[in-house]
C-alpha cells in the first residue's frame, strides 16, 4: 500500500514532464501570467507620453500658446425701443412704457488681406522638445457701409460716436509690440478688455478681446468704405490660425518651417507652396465659401471651427509607435513560446517552466529598452538595439538549455523574422491589416506543417 501511494505522486510528476497536454496548459498559463507585466509596460508608455505633453505645455505656456486671430471687427452700438408693461405703485394700474435699450452690431470687413511671416525655433527641456515661433502679420482691408436692414434700428438710433474696432486673439501673452490700427490714415491703439467668462464654457480656446477708443465720425464708413491697416507681432506655438471674416479673405503665410502641415477648413490654393527653405502658402476664402454673414446683431459668434492656418507641431510619434508595438506583445510572447514548445516536443528536450518564465521576461524587457532608448534616439535605432539585444540574450540562453547550436540558431532566425514583421506592420498605415493578416496566415500554415509529425495522443 505504501509503495502504491509513493508511486502515485511520481506518476503525476512524470505525467507533467512528458504529457503534451500538460505542457500546453503550462505554456498557456505562463503566457497569461506575462500579460501582467506587459500591461505595466503599456501604462509606462502612457505615463511617459503624458509627461512629454506636460513639459511641452509648460514651454508653450511660458513662450506663448496657440494663436487664433479673429478680426478686426467694427463694433457699432444702436438703440431700440422696447415696450414694457409696468405697474404704478400708487394706483396699482398697469402702464405701457417704451424704454430705450442699447444693443451692439458687429460688422466684418469687406476685404481682408493678411501677410504673415513666421520664424520658428526649437525649445528643449530635459528629453523633450517643441516648436515655438515669432510671427509678424500685416493686415489690410476695408469696411463697407454698415447694413442695419436686419436690425430694428432707425438711422437716428445708430450711435456712431460710440463705434469702436475690436480684435480677438487666443494668446494675449504672446503679443510683443503695441497693436495699433490705422483707419483712413488715423491711428487708434488697442487696449485689452476684461470680459467675465462663463464658468460652464468648456471650449478648448478662449479668445481675449482688444478694443480701440471711440472712432472719430469722419473715419467711419457712414457714406464711403473705410480702409484699415495694422500690424501684429506675436509669439506662439504649435498652431497659427485665422478666421476668414472678410467678404473676401486673402492670406499668405511664409515660414522657414519645412513641413507643410496645414490645418483647418480651407487649404492653400497654390501648388508650389513648399521648397527646401520652408513654405509659402496662399489662401483665398469668399463669403460664399463659409456659412455665416458679414453682420451680427445678437452678439459676436464663436467662429473657431471655420479657422484655417498652419500646424507647427513637431511630429513626435515615438510613444505612439511604442504603444502600437506593445500591443503586439501577446503575439510575440505566444509565438516565441510556441517555437520553444515545438522544439521541446519534437526533440524530447526538457525545458523547465522557470526557463519559459525567464524567456518571457526577456521578451517583456524588449519594450522597456525600446521606450528608454527611443527617448534619446530615433524609433528605428531604439527598435534595432532593443531587438538585437533580446534576440542575442534569448539565443545564448537557449544554447545553454538545448545543448546544441542548431536549435538556438533557428530561434534567433525566427525572432529576427518576427521582430522584422512587427516593425513592418508598425511602419505601415493603409496596409497594416492586410500585411498582418497575410503574415499570421503564413505563421499558422508553418505551425500546422511542423506540428503534423507530433503524436498528440502520446
Amino acid at each position: 500500500m505504501d509503495t502504491q501511494k509513493s508511486q502515485t505522486p511520481n506518476r503525476f510528476i512524470s505525467w507533467l514532464k512528458t504529457s503534451i497536454t500538460a505542457r500546453m496548459f503550462m505554456v498557456g498559463f505562463l503566457t497569461l501570467i506575462l500579460l501582467i507585466p506587459l500591461f505595466f509596460v503599456q501604462d509606462l508608455i502612457e505615463e511617459r507620453a503624458q509627461r512629454q505633453e506636460e513639459v511641452v505645455s509648460e514651454i508653450n505656456e511660458k513662450w506663448g500658446e496657440e494663436v487664433l486671430i479673429y478680426g478686426p471687427v467694427l463694433k457699432i452700438p444702436y438703440t431700440v425701443s422696447v415696450k414694457k408693461v409696468i405697474q404704478n405703485r400708487d394706483s396699482k394700474a398697469f402702464e405701457t412704457q417704451y424704454i430705450e435699450e442699447e444693443k451692439i452690431a458687429y460688422f466684418f470687413p469687406k476685404e481682408l488681406n493678411l501677410k504673415t511671416h513666421v520664424n520658428t525655433e526649437i525649445k528643449k527641456r530635459s528629453l523633450y522638445k517643441t516648436s515655438v515661433y515669432n510671427s509678424e502679420t500685416h493686415f489690410e482691408g476695408s469696411f463697407a457701409i454698415p447694413d442695419f436692414s436686419d436690425a430694428p434700428a432707425e438711422p437716428n438710433q445708430i450711435l456712431w460716436e460710440k463705434a469702436r474696432i475690436i480684435f480677438q486673439t487666443s494668446n494675449l501673452k504672446g503679443v510683443n509690440e503695441q497693436v495699433t490700427i490705422k483707419l483712413n490714415g488715423n491711428s487708434y491703439p488697442f487696449s485689452s478688455k476684461y470680459e467675465k467668462r462663463n464658468p460652464t464654457d468648456l471650449s478648448h480656446l478662449k479668445l481675449f478681446t482688444m478694443e480701440t477708443t471711440s472712432v472719430k465720425p469722419e473715419n467711419l464708413p457712414q457714406e464711403n468704405t473705410m480702409k484699415f491697416e495694422m500690424d501684429l507681432h506675436i509669439n506662439g506655438s504649435e498652431q497659427l490660425r485665422f478666421i476668414p471674416t472678410g467678404k473676401t479673405t486673402e492670406a499668405q503665410v511664409t515660414s522657414d518651417w519645412e513641413t507643410n502641415n496645414f490645418t483647418g477648413n480651407y487649404l492653400p490654393y497654390n501648388e508650389d507652396k513648399l521648397d527646401g527653405k520652408g513654405f509659402d502658402a496662399k489662401w483665398k476664402v469668399l463669403d460664399i465659401n463659409r456659412p455665416f454673414p458679414q453682420e451680427f446683431f445678437q452678439g459676436l459668434p464663436d467662429l473657431t471651427e471655420f479657422a484655417f492656418g498652419v500646424n507647427f507641431k513637431i511630429p513626435v510619434d515615438e510613444y505612439q509607435k511604442s504603444e502600437r508595438t506593445a500591443k503586439y506583445g501577446f503575439l510575440v510572447i505566444g509565438l516565441t513560446f510556441l517555437i520553444f514548445f515545438l522544439i521541446q516536443t519534437l526533440s524530447k528536450i526538457h525545458i523547465h517552466p522557470f526557463q519559459y518564465l525567464m524567456i518571457g521576461l526577456a521578451l517583456i524587457m524588449f519594450y522597456t529598452l525600446l521606450i528608454s532608448i527611443s527617448e534619446h534616439s530615433s524609433y528605428l535605432n531604439a527598435y534595432l538595439v532593443a531587438s538585437v539585444a533580446i534576440i542575442l540574450l534569448i539565443s545564448f540562453y537557449a544554447r545553454s538549455i538545448l545543448k546544441n547550436i542548431k536549435f538556438p540558431a533557428f530561434i534567433a532566425f525566427s525572432l529576427t523574422l518576427l521582430y522584422s514583421f512587427i516593425y513592418v506592420i508598425i511602419q505601415l498605415e493603409n496596409y497594416a491589416l492586410l500585411v498582418g493578416s497575410i503574415g499570421l496566415f503564413i505563421i499558422l500554415a508553418l505551425v500546422m506543417y511542423v506540428s503534423r509529425k507530433i503524436d498528440w495522443n502520446s
